[in-house]
């Protein structure tokens, strides 16, 4: 075996072979030819990814496995770890695009020899891309000791290893572009070990980034002092310069890789560091259009005993708790006069009676523009609802406004068509980022307008014809500077009335009347008591190879349309997700997501539920979402409804059922059903259906019975309703 062959553990030998983790296990004890370990531990061994695939091959188990899922497996598995690796291959794919000529004549050696060269031709391309190693710092004069350059250039004792890693991610870049191949490898890291990275979801960097955009002052020139993975500065669509730092090595380097394979050398300019962005500003000097940042929350140890007489804090001096203000004043400090910052911050942040101070002289100075409360879910940590606050640097030339603008996208009226069909709060993953959009943006706008041109004259503090109530105010600087100083926007919007007024909760009240009836009518009737049934059992593995139905997972693909989740899978919704954008590229066709079709059953993976849904012409077209399984069965061999009950089966779900960690996952291929005729299959079929129907009118009953009850308690309480 050569040295530098990747390994792979039991988990990856049962995804190529598309069986469970057991069955590897049995092939161990039942094989003596089975490969050895070469690496790993007792209990986790690994093997080498060829020979695993040889004997796969030879027993007839390897399906053919896509070219993306042999590269993930070979990152995965590099010996030096998958981050070290993700750079190595994102430095080898900036080669790929940026002179192929060149990755042409290198790929026509010998791995060793490879190696050599490839560190020398990417000593010169990320010298041209990113500045020489040596560099400290950057921006408009000289950089602080401590923060270089994010990419250094591999050796080539460190590039050996990853010698046929990097063939093969130039295979996948020639099927679907340089910048599809580094993002899919990301994106199955940053998945693959979630509680590592705190990630900014693309729905609020693209909100973020539209809010640095808007208006006359394009935001060419950009600043992330806190990057993270770079979604922020990737969402923007038209910058001339691009500036990140982070205190993570690894982040700041496949950072700088992912913008600069966003773009060329022509579009825009990357500099980006790796260093403690408060202690040691990679770009001290540095004036730019607009600063998104993403920052870590609750931070004790942000350097407050050392940067006491910091000429950043001009505000205030921040307090021991209060890290989020010293980022809110870094980001000032950052910007030119008239700029735009944008930070999430999280909700304590408004209202903590230690950071009161600077938050009166942020009021004072014009410099804090808007608060926006997000719904929760937006962002980790999912429980709570985190704030935006929009700043904008105050100067000479710049007018301070008097007037602070309030969002509250909380709690977003849901469309009325909609209200009883679909949970009352959003929660992760199924955010409508298109309605929070609007609403921010909505009010933004105008807001910047008026400030930017300038209010009428006479015209009172508070622009209330702009208020919608329950969503946005314009408030008076002045209202806002009392004891407290407590910018949370819930406490100073007028609230929506009640439940949509006396009308709403009539039609309602109406409905749930008209449900109720409905439900009664649906309810089983007494079955007839018998003795177990004992029926010769398959399993949907078999039924599967013996292609009475299809086995396919989602999660993948870009694209319009709309995404059915396990949330609706849960909840018997409409599909409530959305694809990632299909990128704006002619490198290779983005990836097909799986799409739903009428008859489909789909069963959620994570959980101890018993939950499967059959897909109606509703809901079909819609892309099948992350943790899915969809079973797709052959009609002349298996009623739908027949196949989701019993999966649904109490028992059966329990014997396939697996524990890891802290959930509890489903293998669907372990489920198990009867074999009976199609007839009898459709019979037992049409009482499931029966029963899905009243499941479903239950749930409606519950939802509108809720809303009701909310309703008429708003009402009495602000006295839109009146007893009777």
């Amino acid at each position: 075996m050569p040295e530098n062959s990747t390994e792979v553990t039991a988990a990856g030998i049962a995804r190529l072979a598309g069986v469970g983790r057991a069955a590897v296990s049995n092939w161990r004890r039942r094989h003596a030819d089975f490969p050895k370990p070469v690496g790993g531990t007792e209990t986790s061994p690994s093997f080498a990814l060829p020979e695993v695939e040889r004997w796969l091959r030879d027993q007839g188990k390897l399906a053919e496995v896509p070219l993306r899922e042999r590269v993930w497996q070979q990152l995965a598995g590099h010996p030096a770890g998958a981050v070290p690796a993700l750079v190595h291959t994102g430095c080898a794919l900036l080669l790929v695009r940026d002179r192929p000529t060149a990755w042409l004549e290198i790929t026509a050696v010998s791995d060793g020899r490879m190696a050599t060269v490839l560190h020398l031709a990417l000593s010169d391309l990320l010298t041209a891309r990113f500045g020489p190693a040596n560099e400290a710092g950057d921006g408009n004069r000289g950089g602080t000791s401590g923060c270089v350059r994010a990419v250094h250039t591999p050796t080539a004792d460190e590039l050996l290893p990853s010698v046929p890693l990097l063939r093969a991610a130039a295979e996948l870049a020639a099927e679907t572009g340089a910048r599809q191949a580094f993002e899919f490898l990301l994106g199955r890291q940053l998945d693959a070990n979630p509680r590592q990275f705190t990630l900014t979801p693309q729905g609020l960097a693209e909100l973020m980034a539209a809010l640095v955009e808007t208006g006359s002052r394009p935001a060419r020139t950009v600043l992330d002092p806190a990057t993270g993975t770079g979604a922020l500065l990737r969402a923007l669509s038209r910058p001339t310069a691009l500036y990140a730092q982070d205190a993570d090595p690894d982040l700041a380097a496949l950072t700088a890789l992912r913008l600069a394979l966003n773009s060329t050398v022509e579009s825009y300019t990357v500099a980006v560091r790796a260093g403690d962005t408060l202690r040691a500003d990679a770009f001290p000097q540095l004036a730019v259009d607009a600063v998104l940042c993403h920052p870590p929350f609750n931070e004790r140890n942000w350097g407050h005993d050392e940067l006491a007489y910091d000429p950043r804090w001009e505000y205030g001096f921040p307090a021991r708790t209060e890290s989020e203000l010293a980022w809110v004043q870094h980001a000032l400090a950052h910007l030119r006069e008239g700029g735009t910052a944008v930070l999430l911050m999280p909700p304590a942040a408004a209202s903590r009676r230690s950071g009161r101070r600077i938050r009166a002289d942020l009021l004072r100075r014009g410099a804090l523009r808007a608060v926006v409360a997000l719904p929760a879910g937006a962002a980790p940590p999912y429980g709570i609802p985190l704030h935006l606050w929009v700043l904008r640097k105050p100067g000479a030339g710049v007018r301070p406004s008097p007037e602070l603008l309030l969002v509250d996208t909380a709690e977003p009226a849901e469309p009325a068509a909609a209200t009883a069909a679909t949970p009352a709060s959003g929660g992760r993953d199924r955010l409508d980022w298109q309605a929070v959009r609007s609403a921010v943006l909505d009010a933004w706008e105008p807001f910047d307008r008026a400030e930017r041109t300038g209010p009428e004259p006479d015209a009172p503090l508070g622009r209330t014809g702009q208020d919608r109530p329950g969503v946005s105010r314009v408030v008076p600087v002045i209202e806002l500077l009392d004891d407290d100083v407590d910018l949370a926007p819930a406490r100073h919007l007028p609230p929506p009335t009640a439940g949509g007024g006396p009308a709403e909760l009539t039609r309602v009240r109406d409905r749930l009347t008209e449900t109720l009836r409905l439900t009664a009518t649906l309810t089983p009737p007494l079955a007839d008591l018998s003795d177990p049934a004992h029926w010769p059992l398959t399993t949907v593995g078999e039924l599967a190879r013996a292609g009475a139905l299809q086995l396919r997972t989602g999660g993948s693909g870009t694209g319009p349309g709309p995404v059915l989740t396990e949330y609706d899978v849960l909840g018997s919704t409409a599909p409530s997700g959305t694809l990632p954008a299909s990128p704006a590229s002619t490198d290779g066709p983005p990836e097909e997501p799986v799409l739903v079709e009428p008859g489909d059953v789909v069963v959620p993976v994570l959980g101890g539920g018993t939950v499967a849904r059959v897909i109606d012409e509703a809901t079909a077209g819609a892309a099948l979402g992350r943790n899915l399984q969809l079973l797709r069965p052959d009609p002349a061999a298996l009623d739908p409804w027949f196949l989701a009950g019993f999966l649904r089966g109490t028992a059966n779900n329990r014997q396939a059922s697996s524990y890891a960690s802290t959930a509890t996952r489903l293998d669907a291929r372990r489920l198990q059903l009867p074999r009976l005729p199609l007839a009898e299959q459709q019979r037992y079929g049409a009482q499931f259906r029966a029963l899905a129907a009243f499941e479903d009118a239950l749930r409606l009953t519950g939802r509108l019975g809720g809303q009701l009850v909310q309703g008429m308690y708003d009402g009495l309480t602000d006295g839109t309703v009146t007893p009777k």
